[in-house]
């Protein structure tokens, strides 16, 4: 009866220590017919444990552990886009363009479905939705409060509504209500944040007035997809709601002081923000530590020698000791942050940030480290070599998962393989690529712009540096689940081909070129033709070659706006002849006409054979025409060559006879 749990396991809480034991030794106390000595293992085990086993009944588990047991049993697909584009596999981006576009729909789909969910909250009282999910359902976003109170207030702070939130708070002064300190503080902190403007909703009615009309500044106001750009563009003013609600109040608190300086730090108005920290000390005020990472962080801003950068950083450092200020992870990112730019100062003390984090046993983010990485990437006289340096960062991080701590975090990954990249070193980025996919570190890559940068170097270093074999099987395991190739990047991968001398496979980077929307980048096309038409292949790569370059031209022909060049030309017609396809290759020399476009006495040349080859005397004679109306000083030589190799009727060698005779040269 036992032989089925031979192998279970089982843990058990000793003193401190975990002890495990095979699951028979419990059988074998009880009358399971096991051996007495495991029954007196089992006893004397028992009398080690000062206090008493305790076997749990049952295993607790959490809501998602089956789902994660489900998961851990398959592997991402590298075949398949990403899942948020799985809803319609017709609609799956294929291009960089349309993965942009897709994102930006999906956005602005939620967007418009919480804008009418929120402005007719009646409309949508009925819950269907099993599980109940309360962040899915309509939002409050009309005050209820119409009276005058310290509630009303506090209901529009938390709708972020600053107008109608300032606006009750001069109502409550005016009539001589107090309000708590607390109150206040979360005004300050919603103006502040929001530099005394209205944060920019959803699109809708209101925000389409604003757009036809402009608001007063004569600035346009933007689409969803750009709310973020506007908002970083607030600048603060003086004399703002946040300042002068701060210069009423009767007593004013460390508090109130942090969301100004805050505030101002995050708006530009650093100055200003030592103005009201020197303020703060006259007043006999302690800072807290959030004031202090931020006016670290205005540093660079207010000082312009290096040296006095660092006096002020190191004077700030000194005054939160005096004040008993407990440093946090952000305050030693904004000493980092701030060291950058420092010049040649940062790699001196940038060391000794690092072990004063150590010493208060604070644990870097990956932004300390990107911080550290910027640092030592600067060319510098002394010190140790970026490369040793991301070695080193690398060896320490090793099979470590994290969790975004600061939002400089996701730079770090693309920042170290950049290094790789140009220190060309193929190892670092592969320690740099295992370290993304421990745990969820994936996510720690940024938005899909920040991603792509970051697969855009890690490929480009494998097509300069790997096999070609290797680069293939990367390049199917990310694109396009993960990347989508740049021109640059398919430029790399076609120099990849080269080296290693495989070009058989061009015709089927053309396919993914077509795929990724990046057949209309005529430079692009012109390196995939220039490779095929340097050199003759076997005839089955030939006509691999010459079915991709028709296909090439019917991409010109559908696209009015591309305009063949010579080269292209010229290398069109040539992968055409050497596939023995004539008739389609005289029809590519037509295009040379009226466009001021000239061939080559070599492309000629190779007609003249082709002509040969198929005996076509007519087109000889018609191709040394040709040489003649462009004013080719290869004509002479085309026209002996016409007569000796060709069977002419008199006419035909009466025609090539005029052209036989070289031109003479004007004076």
């Amino acid at each position: 009866m036992a032989a089925p749990c031979k192998h279970v396991g089982q843990h058990i809480h000793r003193n401190g220590r975990f002890l495990r034991f095979n699951i028979d030794q419990l059988f074998a106390s009880r009358s399971f017919g096991r051996t007495s000595a495991l029954q007196q293992q089992a006893t004397d085990l028992h009398k080690e444990s000062k206090e008493a086993i305790v076997i749990p009944r049952k295993k607790s588990w959490s809501k998602e552990a089956v789902l994660e047991a489900l998961a851990s049993t398959v592997q991402r697909d590298p075949t398949a886009y990403p899942y948020q584009f799985q809803d319609d596999s017709y609609l799956s981006p294929r291009t960089s363009a349309e993965f942009n576009l897709f994102s930006l729909s999906q956005e602005s789909g939620r967007a418009a479905a919480k804008y009418f969910v929120n402005c007719n909250p009646k409309l949508f009282t009925k819950d269907f939705a099993e599980p109940h999910i309360p962040c899915l359902m309509p939002e409050s976003v009309a005050p209820c409060l119409e009276e005058v109170s310290e509630a009303a207030l506090e209901e529009r702070i938390s709708l972020r509504k600053v107008s109608a939130a300032v606006e009750m708070y001069d109502q409550l002064q005016q009539s001589g209500t107090a309000v708590s300190m607390e109150t206040t503080h979360k005004l300050l902190d919603l103006i502040c944040l929001y530099c005394d403007k209205e944060p920019v909703q959803e699109w809708g009615p209101k925000t389409e007035a604003r757009e036809e009309a402009g608001d007063k500044e004569g600035r346009r106001w933007k689409p969803v997809g750009r709310r973020l750009t506007n908002f970083l563009k607030l600048t603060w003013k003086d004399n703002n709601n946040a300042e002068r609600i701060f210069n009423l109040l009767p007593e004013r608190d460390a508090r109130c002081y942090s969301a100004l300086i805050r505030g101002m730090v995050k708006h530009g108005a650093h100055a200003k923000a030592f103005n009201m920290y020197a303020d703060l000390l006259n007043n006999r005020l302690s800072a807290d530590v959030h004031i202090f990472n931020a006016l670290i962080s205005a540093v660079p801003d207010v000082k312009e020698k290096f040296n006095e950068r660092w006096d002020l950083i190191d004077e700030l450092l000194n005054q939160m000791k005096e004040q008993k200020v407990h440093p946090n992870l952000l305050t030693f990112n904004s000493v980092l942050k701030a060291l950058r730019r420092c010049g040649f100062l940062a790699k001196t003390f940038s060391p000794q940030t690092l072990n004063e984090m150590k010493a208060l046993g604070i644990a870097p983010s990956l932004a300390t480290y990107e911080h550290i990485l910027a640092v030592f990437s600067k060319p510098a006289s002394s010190g140790p070599s970026s490369m040793d340096v991301l070695q080193n960062v690398l060896t320490k991080l090793e099979g470590t998962s994290f969790t975004c701590q600061d939002p400089d975090d996701v730079l770090f990954f693309s920042t170290a393989m950049k290094m790789c990249l140009d220190g060309k070193d193929l190892e670092l980025g592969y320690k740099v690529h295992s370290l993304v996919e421990v745990g969820e570190n994936c996510r720690l890559l940024g938005d899909s712009y920040q991603r792509g940068i970051y697969y855009g170097r890690f490929f480009s270093l494998l097509c300069m540096m790997e096999h070609i074999d290797v680069v293939l099987k990367w390049y199917n395991r990310i694109v396009p689940s993960l990347h989508y190739p740049n021109p640059p990047g398919m430029k790399s991968l076609l120099q990849a081909l080269d080296t290693d001398s495989r070009l058989d496979l061009l015709p089927t980077i053309w396919k993914d070129i077509k795929t990724l929307g990046h057949d209309n980048k005529l430079n692009l096309v012109e390196d995939l033709l220039s490779l095929m038409a340097r050199e003759e292949h076997s005839v089955e790569v030939q006509e691999s070659f010459a079915a991709c370059a028709l296909d090439i031209k019917r991409v010109f022909d559908e696209r009015p706006g591309m305009e063949w060049r010579t080269s292209s030309l010229s290398q069109v017609s040539i992968l055409l002849l050497r596939a023995n396809k004539f008739q389609k290759a005289w029809d590519m020399l037509q295009l040379f006409k009226g466009k001021s476009r000239v061939p080559s006495g070599a492309l000629l040349s190779s007609f003249l054979t082709a002509c040969r080859c198929n005996a076509s005397p007519q087109r000889a004679v018609e191709l040394v025409q040709l040489s003649a109306a462009f004013g080719l000083p290869t004509t002479p030589e085309l026209a002996k060559r016409t007569l000796a190799e060709f069977e002419l009727d008199d006419k035909q060698r009466s025609i090539v006879s005029e052209f036989e005779a070289a031109p003479e040269k004007d004076d």
